[in-house]
């Protein structure tokens, strides 16, 4: 289902893919390998979270099983917009920690040609939609929810 870009490698064309779900649902655990994925088939990668999220590393993203991948610490979403220029695939940890601003960027992204691959928790603890999560939902062309056990 998501695949590289294989067909025809001059054709460039991008989307956003959401992977959403509650706490120790495997969110960052699937994003991790699909970033994994795309470096294997050697095409430039580059992973963002926010400043805020420290859990575990300030550099890394890493998912409660100790699978982990290097990232780029941003204060704002606009900062991926400059710092992912050159990149096939870009992958956004912990999204709904960033202002709404990551919406216009994922889709400014994937009409660059980029693959966008987003994870976040779509719900706070009250159940409520979070954060900016609800409209990357909407507008991506993929989304997985994944439950915790």
């Amino acid at each position: 289902m998501f695949l590289e870009n294989t067909v025809n490698p001059k054709e460039q064309f991008g989307w956003i893919e959401v992977i959403a779900g509650s706490m120790f649902s495997g969110k960052t655990e699937e994003l991790i390998r699909r970033l994994k994925r795309a470096q294997f088939a050697k095409l430039k990668v580059e992973i963002f979270k926010p400043i805020v999220d420290t859990r575990y590393d300030n550099e890394m993203v890493v998912s409660h099983d100790a699978n982990e991948i290097r990232s780029t610490p941003v204060p704002a979403a606009a900062n991926i917009r400059i710092l992912a220029d050159t990149c096939d695939v870009i992958g956004i940890d912990e999204a709904q920690f960033f202002d709404d601003e990551i919406v216009t960027v994922c889709n400014d992204l994937a009409n660059k040609g980029v693959r966008v691959i987003v994870a976040g928790l779509d719900m706070d603890f009250k159940g409520k939609p979070f954060g900016p999560m609800p409209a990357l939902m909407a507008t991506a062309e993929y989304v997985t929810k994944v439950h915790a056990i």
